[in-house]
Order: C-alpha cells, then structure tokens, then sequence
C-alpha cells in the first residue's frame, strides 16, 4: 500500500467519524425540549458537517455514519442527560485528535479541524443546561444518605432480627421514611436560604434518588431467604450504585473518579461494619429471637 493509500484510509476513517457525530448531534437537537440546548447542539452539527466535507474534499469519496453508535449515543443521551452522554463522546475522540495531530505535515490545513475539536466544541458542550446537573448537589445528598444509612441498617437488622422478610419490611419502611425526611429537610433548607423557587424542585430529586436507592438495596430480602447472603447482595448492590454514580459524575461534572469512588466505599462499608457490630451486641445483650 503506498503513502497516498495510506493517507486516504486515514481520511476516511476520520470522514466517518465526523459523518457519525453529525448525525448525533443533529438528532439531539431535533429531539432536546430547551430552544438554547437545540441551537448549542446545531451548532456542534453543522461544525462536524464541515469538517466531514473538508476530509471528502481529500478522498473524493462519500461514507455513511456508524449507524449503531448514532442508536447507542442518542439513546444514552435521552436517558442519562446531553451532558454525561456528550461529553463521553468526546472522551472517545481523544485518540482521534492525536492523530489529528500527525497528520498536520501531509495535511497542514487540518490545524483548523483540531482547534474545533479541542476549543470550540467544549466551549459549546459547556453552555448546554440541564435540570439533572444543575440539581446533583441534591441528587449526591439523597443517593449518600439512603446508602450510608441503609447499608447501615440492614446490616444491623440482618444480626438482630436473622429473618429476611422481617428485614425487608423493617428497611423498605425505615428507608421511605427516611427519604420523606430527608426530602423534607432539603426543602425546608433550600426555602431558609433563600431559594425558594428551586426549593421544591431540590427536595423532590434528593427524595427520589434517596428512595430508588432504598428499594435497590432493600430487594434481595425479599427474594433470598439466607438474610447473609441477602446482606452480602445488598453490599455488592450499593457498591454498583457508587461506582456508576460516580462515573456519571466524573464524566459529567469532570472530577475525579477514584478518589470519590474509593471515599463512598469506604464511608458506606464502614458503617455496616459497625450497625452489623451494634446488631450482634443488640441481640446477645436483649435476647431477641425472631
């Protein structure tokens, strides 16, 4: 294969990928409800459209979009948020920006390609706006509240009651109080300082992340009567929820994973030691036999 060969798979390789993003944000802007993200994202489209027509101009050649990463995207981006989803997108075309980058002596005028990519577009995916970011400080108090104080409780219940429908019960009610409370209080605390029209909004997403929660972690006791395989379940549940939470926020908000990751782990699994600990002293000392 000659040097030119060579170069005009690497064009149409790029010709694709940019063809593919077209088409991904063009279906994001026709399908996002806010007028400002729709221009944002038409905006990002029409840049990867041109640079789809400046790699044609070098092949020569039309290329159709990978059909299912448009599928994969779009859909990622309808259900988890036009941030995380874009942003995850860019993640992916770091490698393609490095090459980018050796190709800038065959093909000087690519300079202009790189600096849309690298500049503009993130300037760009930083206006879009969403209600789901704008409220994950309260998302974050829900979701750290019903693990810690859940992994907690069925922790301490399973060595004090050792019956695991008993268990689920006692959690499932302990937990939808507990997220009633807390959504309660986040209301009441947002109101005091101020806020009082996103007030609302704040106690209803820290009361759904803290209940959805609550019924995930709570599920395997009303299925699997061994309660310390339960427990153990439960356990291995919570530490999912952290890791994909907490991807969804590295990626989103752009911080760092493993020491979020890592912290979460440690503070959930550590107070079930200790509400295990407290189950164990509770049932020898009271006697309790269920």
């Amino acid at each position: 294969m000659t040097t030119d060969e060579k170069l005009i798979n690497v064009v149409l390789r790029f010709q694709r990928n940019e063809i593919t993003e077209y088409h991904i944000y063009s279906r994001l802007a026709k399908s996002v409800r806010r007028v400002d993200n729709s221009v944002v994202l038409a905006k990002i489209a029409k840049d990867e459209l041109a640079h789809y027509k400046f790699f044609r101009k070098i092949s020569s050649q039309d290329v159709t979009p990978y059909h299912l990463k448009v599928f994969f995207y779009y859909w990622l981006a309808r259900i988890f948020g036009l941030t995380f989803s874009i942003k995850l997108l860019e993640r992916g075309e770091v490698s393609a920006q490095a090459a980018y980058g050796r190709l800038e002596k065959d093909l000087p005028e690519i300079r202009r390609v790189i600096h849309d990519e690298e500049d503009h577009e993130h300037e760009l995916i930083a206006m879009i706006q969403e209600d789901r970011l704008e409220y994950v400080g309260s998302i974050v108090l829900g979701l750290n509240d019903a693990l810690v104080e859940l992994t907690g409780t069925l922790a301490g219940l399973t060595f004090a009651l050792q019956n695991s429908r008993l268990i689920a019960v006692v959690g499932l009610i302990t937990g939808i109080a507990a997220s009633l409370s807390m959504a309660s209080s986040e209301y009441l605390s947002s109101k005091s300082e101020g806020d009082s029209q996103n007030a609302l909004k704040s106690a209803i997403y820290t009361g759904i992340a803290y209940i959805l929660t609550v019924i995930m972690l709570v599920v395997p006791y009303f299925f699997i009567t061994n309660y310390f395989f339960s427990l153990g379940l439960t356990l291995t549940i919570a530490i999912l929820i952290i890791l994909v939470f907490n991807f969804y926020l590295a990626v989103a908000k752009d911080l760092n994973f493993a020491r979020r990751f890592a912290e979460m782990v440690a503070i959930s699994l550590g107070v079930a030691l200790i509400s295990f600990g407290i189950g164990f002293i509770v049932r020898q000392t009271l006697g309790v036999d269920v």
